[in-house]
């Protein structure tokens, strides 16, 4: 079987997903399993069904046949308790979700039968089901429209203190509530699932900081889809430095591997990902004396520095220390392969003198371009990338002195960029890159594929 070509780091949150090309910086695909949840704690569990159905107005009951065939009214009736509510869902390939609900539902009331009045009990059980489709997207959000909505009420037990009431009072509450409690239910429905599209949104659509260096706005970039075995989303990620300039990035297309048993995999773009990077690493210039305790390998370095000057360079050993600058150049580049990220940075290393009059000489300063080792970890909702020193390449830039062969240098320069340059790069990245919330379904137990 040939395996997939991946542009891209996807995160497995733990169903098949069958391969589904991509445009945006950062897509997810949730699973019917993580929707039902998602739904289930936000209509039932958070007591949002409930608090509207108890504003239900439902209609008085007339009708005859009680008791010695006197007149029976029942007045008063609302919502008492919403027992064992249940939600499930199932995806409507194209078209959206299919929403089910059932509850028994515990009506109180006031019962007159000819001259007796009591309180009286009524147990209904209820199954809604009903299609959600999101429609009208505009700038990040949508709408979502609630369709073919089908109330079924089933068993149904009436009950009073006395005893009293007849089956033909049984039949008529039946009868009644059959007509009426359906044209209730379902504008409740609609409602509640409303508030939930404008909550679930809220973590679709978030500006997050970066650091103190800029913000990530992530925001739907297309109307949410689905198949049979997944609801689909994808996201544009604007990248702000402080200031508001934005770090642009290209999109390309990939493919989500088919996943088993997962409840959510979410996919960052290589671009993406590199725009991110931009934005983190934007390090100062490092300026330093060359000594043994800012440096460690300071004295190693100095010697066999002083071999590969040239013999009669008089202002080579200065009375003054030597001094190192570093400066990260140009932008960071992440290149992704399967299973290996690396991260390729060019660094300009500058050893110079300071004379006392406040005079440069440039012993040397080289170019350095690295192939760091990323690792790739998920630390409280986001993506930390670790760094470590893989392949250093060395070339010269120049040398006011006439140095001319640095080959010498190689294992030096290297334990300079791992003390110095790589330990500030870590912690800028150490902040991690801000993931979104997507409908609140938390990070954790994931699996890394690059």
């Amino acid at each position: 079987m040939t395996p997939l070509k991946l542009f891209g780091i996807v995160f497995f949150c733990g169903l098949l997903l069958p391969s589904q090309e991509v445009l945006s910086g950062l897509s997810c695909a949730v699973s019917p399993r993580a929707m039902q949840k998602v739904l289930s704690d936000a209509v039932i569990g958070s007591g949002l069904l409930e608090q509207h159905l108890r504003g239900l107005v439902l209609p008085n009951m007339m009708g005859g046949g009680g008791l010695l065939n006197s007149p029976t009214s029942i007045t008063g009736l609302h919502l008492v308790q919403v027992r064992l509510p249940r939600l499930s869902v199932v995806l409507l390939p194209g078209i959206g979700i299919q929403l089910t609900i059932g509850a028994k539902l515990q009506l109180s009331g006031n019962c007159l039968v000819g001259l007796l009045s009591e309180l009286i009990d009524i147990l209904v059980d209820v199954n809604i089901t009903a299609s959600i489709k999101c429609t009208n997207f505009e700038s990040g959000t949508v709408q979502v429209v609630t369709e073919d909505c089908l109330c079924v009420l089933g068993v149904i037990k009436v009950k009073v203190l006395s005893g009293l009431l007849t089956l033909s009072v049984n039949e008529m509450v039946l009868r009644q509530l059959t007509a009426t409690l359906p044209g209730l239910l379902c504008p409740v429905i609609d409602i509640v699932m409303n508030l939930v599209n404008i909550q679930l949104l809220g973590t679709l659509n978030a500006v997050i900081p970066v650091g103190k260096t800029g913000t990530v706005h992530y925001q739907l970039a297309s109307i949410p889809y689905t198949s049979g075995k997944f609801l689909g989303l994808d996201f544009d990620g604007v990248v702000k430095q402080v200031g508001g300039s934005t770090i642009p990035h290209d999109s390309s297309p990939s493919v989500l591997p088919p996943l088993m048993d997962r409840l959510m995999v979410m996919r960052m773009g290589q671009n993406f990902l590199r725009a991110m990077l931009t934005l983190m690493l934007q390090m100062p210039t490092q300026t330093f004396p060359c000594t043994s305790d800012v440096f460690p390998g300071a004295n190693r370095f100095q010697e066999a520095l002083w071999t590969i000057a040239p013999a009669g360079c008089s202002r080579c050993r200065g009375t003054s220390p030597l001094n190192i600058k570093l400066v990260l150049g140009g932008n960071p580049l992440i290149l992704l392969k399967r299973n290996k990220a690396t991260l390729e940075v060019s660094v300009l290393i500058q050893i110079f003198l300071k004379g006392l009059n406040g005079s440069i000489l440039n012993l040397l300063t080289l170019k350095a371009d690295l192939g760091l080792n990323v690792r790739l970890s998920i630390v409280g909702g986001r993506l930390v990338l670790q760094l470590t020193l893989g392949r250093t390449s060395l070339s010269l830039d120049s040398s006011d002195v006439g140095i001319s062969n640095i080959s010498t240098l190689n294992p030096h320069f290297s334990s300079l960029i791992a003390e110095r340059l790589l330990p500030g790069m870590n912690g800028a990245l150490g902040m991690g890159i801000p993931l979104p919330s997507v409908l609140g379904i938390p990070l954790l137990e994931v699996d890394i594929q690059i």
